[in-house]
């Protein structure tokens, strides 16, 4: 469960993380707000973090592979100035909210399963300022980074179509 003693301040920012189940299928989302004015490291955490998630959807079309999607991802943020968090990836989505394949936020372009029509991923950088290294808090819920360092998370649930990819989770 979500942490309940937690105070959320000026200039903080926060990640939601959203998992729907609809007629049997499941669709996962998150995105990082700011509470209030942030700092610009903030700010800029959140938008390359953002950008990184557009940049591997566009690499989520058929006949790529996983690898396409996480390269780009990990460029992206490591030319930043940021690192991607590895202990947690993307992964298909469906009638579990789990499935393969993984979708990791850092490889090789051209490694990986390859993606074809009717595939479904959750493709979801985890961004950070400092150490990608995490940890899960004593509710079993919250994860945090262990240097204590700032970090912003953004995904959608996209479909691999013959026309590119569609993004299922955009409100």
């Amino acid at each position: 469960m979500p942490r309940e003693d937690k105070v959320l301040k000026e200039g903080d920012i926060v990640s939601y993380d959203f998992g729907v189940e609809y007629e049997g299928y499941i669709g996962d989302a998150a995105l990082t707000v700011a509470v209030g004015k942030v700092s610009e490291l903030a700010e800029r955490l959140m938008k390359v973090t953002e950008e990184a998630l557009y940049l591997g959807v566009e690499k989520a079309r058929v006949g790529n592979r996983v690898g396409d999607i996480s390269a780009a991802i990990q460029k992206h943020v490591e030319r930043a100035g940021f690192a991607v968090v590895r202990d947690f990836v993307g992964h298909g989505v469906g009638q579990a909210l789990h499935e393969p394949p993984e979708v990791p936020n850092f490889g090789r372009p051209g490694k990986g399963p390859r993606l074809q029509a009717g595939m479904v991923l959750a493709i979801e950088p985890m961004v950070v300022t400092g150490s990608p290294k995490v940890k899960i808090l004593e509710d079993q819920w919250t994860a945090v980074t262990e240097d204590g360092g700032l970090a912003a998370h953004f995904e959608h649930s996209v479909a691999i179509t013959a026309r590119g990819p569609e993004i299922l989770s955009r409100v």
